[in-house]
């Protein structure tokens, strides 16, 4: 007997805060870009290149929504989950690099620095802050809209943008610092200041995705506890096989062999089994293969497994 518990649709939070915060992301970045390229800001552009971290957020947020709710088919009997991870980690390394080129020029520029319009950078980054107070807004309200359940995506975007917030603050005092003192090495070095912001949040991105699309347990989860979590349910004599992975942030997976007291009694351990499952650490897609406590072919591989010849890996 094998009991397969089909995929469900989570209630998904409206999109349109996301698309909201996006366009204004996006937007803005552009914006800071320009200035920056114009006003020879090496902050702005920093600050332009750690917005764009949160619109990849945003978006992988806002695609992973529409993708979620995609029909599997005979070819993808999982759906698209999977394209959350496969997004994340491309826009990931696409701002490693994004990095390392900002911190390139900003060391060409300590070695050689050019005149700053610290006035120009000072009121766009002003600005910036403005956006990302809203933006942060936007996404705080969206988690807990309508009984939403809030993924890691969104969640992880909402900790971009906190982390922006300190960036346009950063660019803010670049601009103040040229403004008043005439010290131009103060931009390149607060724009390696928001490198570092961008490279943690980025790695992170990374490690995450990479984690997923190899199959490892979620991060979140302790396989050992999931196994104690199941074996110690009524009914159930142990668990073996078990295996735990993500489809994408918010949807994970379950598979398990449970030897049972009773095979009779099998519809009520599964019941149990399901809610532990969801209720305790939220897998809504399990699957239990039961197995008889005192079926022969276990006593007989058991026996085998006594009289098999250990070896010393000599």
């Amino acid at each position: 007997m094998h009991d397969r518990h089909h995929d469900q649709q989570h209630p998904i939070a409206n999109s349109r805060p996301i698309l909201w915060a996006l366009s204004l992301t996006l937007g803005f970045a552009a914006v800071e870009a320009g200035t920056g390229w114009w006003a020879n800001s090496l902050a702005l552009m920093g600050d332009a290149g750690h917005m764009l971290t949160d619109a990849a957020a945003l978006a992988i947020a806002a695609f992973a929504a529409w993708a979620v709710q995609r029909p599997a088919s005979n070819r993808h009997t999982y759906g698209y989950a999977r394209a959350e991870l496969v997004a994340a980690f491309v826009n990931s390394l696409f701002m490693l690099g994004i990095v390392a080129a900002i911190a390139l020029a900003a060391v060409d520029r300590l070695r050689a620095p050019l005149p700053v319009s610290g006035e120009a950078v000072t009121g766009v980054a002003l600005l910036g802050l403005i956006v990302n107070l809203l933006v942060a807004r936007l996404l705080h309200d969206d988690h807990g809209a309508h009984g939403a359940r809030p993924d890691l995506n969104r969640r992880a975007a909402f900790l971009h943008v906190l982390g922006d917030l300190l960036g346009s603050v950063a660019a803010i005092a670049a601009g103040l610092i040229v403004t008043f003192t005439g010290w131009s090495w103060a931009d390149p070095l607060l724009s390696l200041v928001i490198c570092v912001l961008i490279l943690f949040s980025s790695v992170t991105l990374v490690r995450q995705a990479l984690h997923g699309l190899m199959d490892g347990t979620p991060l979140s989860l302790d396989l050992a506890e999931v196994g104690r979590t199941l074996a110690g349910t009524a009914g159930v004599r142990s668990v073996h096989d078990l295996h735990v992975w993500s489809l994408n942030s918010a949807r994970i997976v379950l598979t398990a062999h449970v030897v049972v007291d009773d095979l009779a009694a099998w519809p009520e351990v599964l019941a149990r089994l399901k809610h532990a499952t969801h209720a305790q650490f939220g897998i809504d897609h399990a699957t239990f293969q039961p197995e008889p406590a005192n079926s022969p072919l276990r006593f007989m591989a058991r026996a085998m497994h006594a009289v098999a010849p250990k070896h010393s890996g000599e």
